[in-house]
């Protein structure tokens, strides 16, 4: 053979660099097919343990002359690669992403149908007594509107604030529904307490401090009833759709997702509305989303601009709190609409909103 030339060892290296690029397609399709068995078999994307393993076992075959230092950064930037892809695939075939081909959710309560018509969901924060409920009940019936909340068990930031009165705040939430025709509903907080809600109430919501509970979300997931679950204050919309794919897992395709604001460093509002989660939700999810624009504000100046927003966003509906003497509640007065405050917030939502039940337009 005659004496190599430049050209011809560039040659001989592009191909060579071909023939890398065509292995490490081939290893990409294969990295593809084992996310699926790991999906199939609830297996973790990422085991460092079996990275370290291959490391090991290239480093000990390597024939030179790179040094094994090389290889191992060489392979483990091959590694993250991989993971980076599994992960992307993993995100894009979640049971409740469009990717998996399921209509958007209609899902009846009482007599509201939720991802049709935008609806409303108002009550007071906390349930405190048989004539607050009686109220907000029959202002409701009137109104035409078919969701009530309350709380009945609340979890709050000091240990000394009310915190609910439990059972008998079911009892009270349920009745007054019955009486006025009305669906329920209302925060559960801990595994315990999943069958008792569930009795009560016809809707379960998963607050936001417990978005990150996937002990009580596979427990939801099981109860038989709708899911109403929140945002958590600083979750990312994809740590957000996979706290729903835990209760949609778990036997519940029927979740509601809800913004509720997210903690920044404004001052002027309790949290900060994320109207573009309504947008990039409602593109990536078939199931419906509301926004609780109470929660977002801590205010009640504001409270039906925002709501505006949300529906003009996409949102299927909104969640406002409502008591009678918001002066005197037991729980965040500051955000709560009176009973005449909660006729001009939907007023103002009006050509927004349909006519009928649920609606006043």
């Amino acid at each position: 053979m005659g004496e190599a030339t430049l050209e011809t060892l560039r040659t001989e290296l592009q191909e060579v660099n071909f023939g890398l690029l065509e292995l490490l397609s081939r290893r990409a399709r294969l990295v593809t097919e084992v996310q699926a068995v790991k999906s199939r078999d609830g297996i973790p994307t990422y085991v460092p343990e079996r990275e370290q393993a291959m490391l090991d076992e290239l480093a000990e075959a390597n024939p030179g002359p790179f040094p094994v230092d090389t290889i191992r950064h060489l392979f483990k930037e091959i590694f993250k690669a991989s993971v980076q892809l599994m992960e992307t695939e993993q995100r894009q075939v979640l049971k409740v992403s469009r990717a998996s081909g399921e209509a958007d959710l209609l899902l009846r309560v009482g007599g509201e149908l939720i991802g049709a018509e935008p609806v409303v969901i108002a009550g007071p924060c906390s349930v405190e007594d048989a004539a607050q409920m009686d109220a907000v009940g029959r202002k409701l019936r009137a109104l035409g509107i078919g969701l009530l909340r309350g709380g009945a068990y609340k979890p709050r930031s000091s240990p000394y604030a009310f915190q609910g009165l439990g059972r008998a705040g079911l009892e009270l939430l349920r009745d007054t529904a019955r009486r006025h025709g009305l669906a329920t509903v209302t925060e559960v907080m801990d595994t315990r307490t999943v069958k008792l809600v569930a009795e009560h109430a016809d809707v379960l919501q998963i607050g936001s401090r417990n978005m990150y509970n996937y002990d009580l979300l596979r427990e939801v997931g099981r109860a038989g009833k709708p899911v109403l679950l929140k945002r958590g204050l600083s979750a990312t919309l994809e740590e957000f759709l996979w706290a729903a794919e835990y209760v949609v897992l778990h036997g519940n395709k029927h979740v509601i997702l809800c913004e509720r604001g997210i903690r920044t460093f404004e001052t002027q509002t309790r949290n900060t509305l994320d109207l573009s989660a309504v947008a990039l939700l409602r593109r990536q999810t078939w199931l419906p989303v509301i926004v609780d624009v109470s929660h977002a504000a801590g205010r009640k100046d504001i409270l039906a601009p925002l709501a505006r927003a949300a529906l003009a966003a996409g949102a299927s509906g909104v969640m406002v709190e409502v008591h009678p003497r918001p002066e005197v509640a037991r729980s965040d007065p500051r955000q709560q609409l009176d009973l005449a405050g909660f006729d001009a917030f939907l007023a103002a939502l009006a050509p927004l909103l349909p006519a009928g039940p649920g609606g006043c337009g």
